[in-house]
């Protein structure tokens, strides 16, 4: 016998403009009882989209059961590439104006109670945000198994491939021409690969590994967009995250030495970077730090 498939949560689609008119979408999950209470949620790179997601439901299904409203959006770098976006010619800082998009047309539904919670590059795009306009109608922070993608980018290139392609990607960094395949298993232009690896750059929130490694790549103070939120920040990993060097206490550890006063590290027992299978108590986790 099939196994009962859970029920589907009811939502509604959203249209909704960004702060300079970008068109986008997201799908609004409310509880019965009505609330002020809204979870925003940030998907990550890498041609993700929370309309094909099998979490997005899950999520939508759980929050709601615990009386808070929940909107995943797709901003402009959902997928690989459109006509006018996706993740082959997004720009990190672009997301300050999705994130102020998805919070006026959630506060023309009269919410106002906001919980910002962003996953893998959202995290990182949590911190911009919060970087780029430390006044804002968000409450606090959620930043789920943030990343080091320039980092990882090092990894993957070595030195001398990395600052060789660093250095061509600084010449065509307002070109969509798309990069090498050798450089980029996904799509990506050179505008974007440069914002994803400039290690000066907005992207490089998490720079795990110029500690770990014990090797400097930037120049700029470590952390320094973490150092300076001050809203309650709450940072989520799971013990199995595999973008964590393989070693997910050292990142906590390393984390730990740089976030503010009002933040706070959870690992998730058992739990890769998507949390697939642990929705339920991601959302516990989540709402009851919220309220």
């Amino acid at each position: 016998m099939a196994p009962v498939k859970a029920a589907e949560p009811l939502c509604r689609l959203v249209r909704f403009d960004a702060a300079d008119d970008y068109a986008l979408s997201g799908l609004l999950y409310e509880p019965r009882r009505r609330t002020k209470r809204a979870i925003v949620w940030l998907h990550g790179t890498g041609g993700a989209s929370i309309f094909d997601s099998r979490r997005t439901n899950l999520l939508g299904a759980a929050f709601t059961s615990r009386g808070f409203a929940y909107f995943p959006f797709n901003n402009r770098g959902a997928h690989l590439m459109r006509r006018d976006g996706g993740m082959a010619y997004e720009r990190i800082r672009d997301c300050v104006y999705d994130i102020d998009g998805a919070l006026r047309e959630l506060r023309r539904r009269g919410y106002r109670d906001f919980t910002l919670a962003g996953h893998s590059t959202g995290a990182n795009k949590i911190a911009v945000y919060d970087h780029r306009k430390p006044r804002n109608h968000v409450k606090r922070y959620v930043l789920l198994a943030g990343g080091d993608d320039t980092g990882l980018t090092y990894e993957a290139l070595g030195a001398r491939r990395f600052h060789a392609a660093l250095a061509h990607a600084r010449e065509k960094k307002n070109s969509e021409e798309l990069v090498p395949p050798a450089l980029s298993p996904l799509p990506m232009s050179w505008r974007s690969f440069y914002d994803m690896n400039n290690p000066d750059g907005d992207y490089n929130v998490f720079p795990f590994g110029e500690v770990i490694r014990r090797r400097r790549i930037s120049r700029r103070p470590l952390f320094r967009y973490v150092r300076a939120i001050r809203k309650p920040s709450l940072y989520v990993y799971g013990e199995n995250d595999e973008y964590c060097y393989d070693d997910v206490p050292r990142c906590a550890a390393i984390l730990a030495e740089h976030i503010g006063p009002n933040g706070e590290i959870a690992i998730m027992k058992d739990a890769g970077h998507g949390f697939s299978g642990r929705e339920e108590e991601l959302a516990d986790l989540i709402s009851s730090w919220a309220r």
